[in-house]
């Protein structure tokens, strides 16, 4: 059997699969601690411990290196903890979930599926940032959400011949420009900080904000900005209860920006994807942001544990 282990910075989210992908049990916490995920893994998988063969584990940002399922051992996992800076919001909390994992199941073998992968594709031209040669090759645009957009797209493009604009709306958000099965443009860049407005983040700025900013730059932009900057709250049911217009307003005309662009450089949009928490789930969001577009819009319920066990099934 396969297990799937989605740890974000706020929740855990489980399923396990047979090999041949049915799904025969999940589960989700809201509150990720180390001791409620030992204690789900050890109490609630009991009964199949001995049959996990393969346990899948996504992880947010894979840098340079990355670009395919790899299996996790000591030197890997060495090297993801380097670039828990990158995604400060992601990859402590998946490298958590990959040890405790390799505590509960030692015999399995231990896949990460990295969401920065599926941007491997991006033309140099998308990828880079307009600075100078050394740093250009330090810093580049990586991209996330991949796994949850690559999936999205592949349940509606099957013959991989469309032009697709793929939002993915949740806690993070991001959007993707996919040609014949590819990405050629993402919001996201260096981190899960550029792009869009999100719940927490503040997406797009002025870097001269950040110099002003200084040294409270990185915890503002990540903890204190995005719909809880300009509201107070860091929930999208909330907000959409709420009076504030401005949060609602600033949301939705970033989304439509970016899929101006993405329009244009696609050279026209077969198929408008709508998916994560918000973009699934929430038909008023898909309302406000489409209301605009003439083109055909599909809402994909996103499963990444699913996309994921697709990827790792053959890892024996």
């Amino acid at each position: 059997m396969i297990l799937v282990l989605n740890c974000g910075s706020q929740s855990i989210k489980w399923k396990v699969f047979s090999n041949d992908l049915k799904l025969k049990k999940e589960g989700s916490r809201e509150i990720f601690k180390e001791r409620s995920l030992a204690k789900i893994l050890k109490e609630e998988l009991k009964s199949i411990n001995e049959e996990i063969t393969l346990v899948g584990h996504r992880v947010v940002h894979g840098g340079d290196k990355f670009k395919k399922p790899t299996k996790i051992t000591r030197s890997i996992l060495k090297e993801l903890n380097q670039l828990c800076k990158l995604a400060p919001l992601h990859n402590p909390f998946n490298i958590l979930g990959i040890k405790i994992s390799k505590k509960v199941f030692p015999k399995a073998k231990q896949i990460a599926v990295f969401d920065t992968a599926f941007y491997a594709s991006l033309p140099e031209k998308a990828y880079s940032y307009a600075l100078p040669k050394e740093l250009r090759k330090k810093y580049r645009r990586f991209g996330f959400h991949g796994i949850s957009h690559e999936y999205a797209v592949d349940k509606v493009d099957k013959k991989h011949d469309k032009k697709v604009i793929s939002c993915h709306l949740g806690g993070g958000a991001s959007i993707t420009a996919i040609k014949n099965g590819k990405a050629i443009d993402t919001s996201m860049g260096f981190t899960p900080m550029e792009g869009l407005i999100m719940m927490t983040r503040s997406g797009d700025i002025d870097p001269g904000i950040v110099l002003e900013l200084g040294k409270k730059a990185k915890y503002i932009l990540n903890y204190q900005s995005g719909i809880k900057g300009i509201s107070g709250y860091d929930n999208m049911l909330d907000l959409l209860k709420s009076k504030n217009k401005l949060a609602l307003d600033m949301y939705v005309y970033r989304i439509q920006k970016y899929i101006g662009a993405y329009n244009a450089i696609l050279g026209g949009c077969d198929i408008l994807i709508f998916t994560g928490t918000i973009g699934y789930g929430s038909a008023k969001i898909r309302k406000m942001v489409s209301s605009v577009l003439k083109t055909k819009v599909i809402a994909i319920k996103p499963d990444e544990e699913l996309a994921i066990a697709k990827k790792i099934r053959y890892n024996k």
